[in-house]
């Protein structure tokens, strides 16, 4: 089994949003044929669409992976499912979000996959926690991470703490 490394994007506002995101994290590590290879700090956003919701709290992980991008997408689905996610509201308060960012330098497009993300350039709470991990890392069809970066403004992102860190 060949192993892809894999960014994927957390992020809760819900039933302590710092703790969804660290024991998230911890279920990554723990997912079949992964392993966490790096972590962000983690930030605190406001929420996209309705504002009347609590912030979220964001973070970034680095995950090698022999899972297929349907299967890594199927598992991170049960971990959100294991944290109380309940998918109503587009854009919703949710106890957990976890989103494939980039998988390798794959490109794919289908009902319900979409690698690259497809907001990953215009969103802060993504690019400033991966561009932590490597701001070298090139996004298909885009550029790299740092390119990305110069074109986001930081707005109201806070970085809760410094605490980005490889793993292994």
């Amino acid at each position: 089994m060949n192993e892809c490394v894999a960014f994927i994007g957390l992020g809760s506002n819900l039933e302590h949003p710092e703790s969804q995101v660290q024991r998230a994290i911890q279920a990554l590590d723990g997912l079949p044929g992964s392993s966490v290879q790096a972590v962000s700090s983690l930030y605190r956003s406001a929420p996209m669409g309705p504002q009347d919701q609590p912030d979220y709290v964001n973070a970034v992980v680095q995950l090698a992976t022999g899972l297929l991008p349907e299967e890594l997408l199927d598992q991170l689905q049960r971990v959100e499912q294991v944290h109380g996610r309940e998918r109503g509201q587009h854009w919703g308060p949710r106890t957990l979000d976890l989103d494939i960012l980039l998988y390798g330098d794959a490109v794919i497009e289908t009902e319900c996959l979409q690698i690259p993300h497809p907001g990953l350039a215009q969103r802060n709470f993504v690019l400033y926690p991966l561009a932590e991990i490597d701001d070298h890392t090139m996004v298909p069809g885009l550029g790299s991470v740092q390119v990305l970066l110069a074109q986001c403004p930081r707005g109201d992102l806070v970085c809760l703490e410094e605490t980005a860190h490889s793993v292994g």
